[in-house]
């Protein structure tokens, strides 16, 4: 090519910036860092004043593709991304956009705190998001929201399912849906979910390996867009990143919170997803009496931000010997005056039996914390003198035989349970099990299993093989 001839690429380069300087107020950030400084001028002298105004709110022009509703005849848009990735703010984002021509579009939150306080009041919410011209109004009393064009967005809490009973959307926005508790919720929403000619749901989570998800990742009419926590690292400080990345390095569940993948289960773990979810059923499908209901407890050596969680669990055996987990009550950095009254409440609360404790930390004082906040509290001590994963086996061969039902979803309850190794090593994997030590007592009371001695394992698995 002569060297007097111009470069058809850098011509046609320069062609096309100047076009994006032209259409000014539609370009993208991401457009806009890739011009000259002499471009940029030029392309912010093209900005009205009014533009430029409105610029600091429009989310076209801040947004990662990722985060902005996409094109197509979706009724499920799912944002799987990790976390800090930015999906609360697309999430709010599309309810904004979708206000302007839906009349009907509500919210839901993994509970009623989340839903007001990250998905309406939060740094990315719904008020953070909107413009003082386009800022609905919130109450609290009535959980709703009233845009000033007279749209109106209901929020709901997942965890009440029959709240949704009878209730109609043309949008939905569905936040944490890996964290709701009762599974019904979704199948309720959906219900609602057929006002219009094109209704759709939005729904941004962390991903767990849950059937809903999976069932969704399958739909043909869901579309799904992932994100990363370092996605969006421009816009999270430089000591969370570093702290994250400490804490989480070399660890399969850094893969799922910080990179959205969708893990699925630990080789040797005496639990899996699956078990765990062939037992799971609704509150609806629940017993209503019991014959025993004790509140398990396995109470930190300190307290404050550092110290362990305090594992405290509910769980009830039925007049045909299932076993039902019915809550995870644990608690974190409480003094023992606090997760003591919180252990009480919970026995009082479900009409507990007993109240079975671990006094490896701390003896006899364990009991007598309690019954400073229950003077005739009965409280049967326990103490560990096996490993964790020999104790639980007998409790996860329970699972297996289809004895113990998990009312509901324990998210945080459940990853400690599929973590449960026999190399388990807590200062490794970075946390202590709490909750799961919480629940194997818990199950172990209710089936007897401390009962039978020493030899109790080997005794529980000829039990289990006479009844086969």
């Amino acid at each position: 090519m002569n060297a007097d001839q111009p470069d058809l690429g850098k011509t046609l380069k320069r062609q096309a910036r100047s076009a994006l300087v032209r259409k000014a107020s539609r370009a993208s950030i991401r457009e806009i860092l890739a011009l000259s400084r002499i471009e940029c001028q030029e392309w912010s002298g093209n900005l009205t004043r009014e533009q430029k105004n409105r610029l600091f709110r429009h989310w076209r022009f801040w947004a990662r593709p990722n985060q902005v509703i996409p094109p197509g005849d979706w009724v499920y848009w799912l944002i799987l991304a990790g976390r800090g990735a930015g999906k609360t703010r697309a999430g709010a984002e599309a309810v904004r956009q979708w206000i302007n021509t839906f009349p009907y579009v509500n919210l839901i939150g993994a509970t009623t705190d989340d839903a007001r306080d990250v998905m309406v009041l939060g740094e990315s919410g719904i008020l953070a998001c909107c413009p003082q011209d386009e800022r609905p109004v919130y109450s609290r009393r009535s959980a709703r929201l009233v845009w000033p064009n007279g749209a109106t967005s209901q929020v709901f809490s997942a965890e009440e399912p029959d709240r949704l009973r009878g209730k109609q959307h043309m949008k939905l926005w569905c936040d944490e849906l890996a964290a709701w508790r009762h599974p019904e919720t979704f199948e309720q929403a959906l219900l609602g979910l057929r006002l219009g000619g094109h209704p759709q749901a939005v729904i941004t989570t962390t991903p767990r390996p849950i059937k809903i998800l999976k069932q969704l990742l399958d739909d043909k009419n869901a579309i799904v867009t992932r994100g990363t926590t370092f996605d969006n690292a421009d816009h999270l400080a430089r000591v969370f990143l570093d702290r994250i990345a400490a804490r989480y390095e070399g660890r399969a569940i850094g893969r799922q919170e910080l990179f959205a993948e969708i893990l699925e289960e630990t080789p040797g773990a005496l639990w899996t997803r699956d078990l765990i979810e062939r037992c799971r059923i609704a509150a609806s499908a629940a017993p209503g009496d019991y014959a025993q209901i004790v509140v398990a407890v396995d109470p930190p050596a300190t307290s404050g931000a550092r110290a362990d969680e305090c594992g405290i669990i509910v769980a009830a055996k039925a007049a045909n010997g299932e076993i039902y987990v019915l809550a995870d009550l644990t608690s974190q950095g409480e003094s023992p005056g606090g997760w003591a009254s919180r252990v009480v409440a919970a026995y009082r609360n479900f009409s507990a039996n007993r109240v079975v404790a671990e006094v490896n930390n701390g003896g006899e004082m364990v009991a007598d914390v309690l019954r400073q906040c229950e003077a005739n509290l009965p409280v049967r001590s326990v103490t560990a003198t096996r490993g964790k994963f020999l104790r639980a086996e007998p409790v996860a061969a329970a699972y297996e035989r289809g004895m113990v039902h998990h009312v509901g979803i324990f998210e945080k309850l459940e990853d400690q349970l599929c973590a449960l190794t026999a190399d388990f090593d807590a200062r490794s994997a970075g946390f202590s099990p709490d909750r799961a030590d919480a629940l194997v007592w818990a199950i172990a009371d209710l089936i007897n299993l401390d009962g039978k001695g020493r030899a109790g394992m080997v005794e529980y698995y000829r039990d289990a093989a006479r009844k086969r």
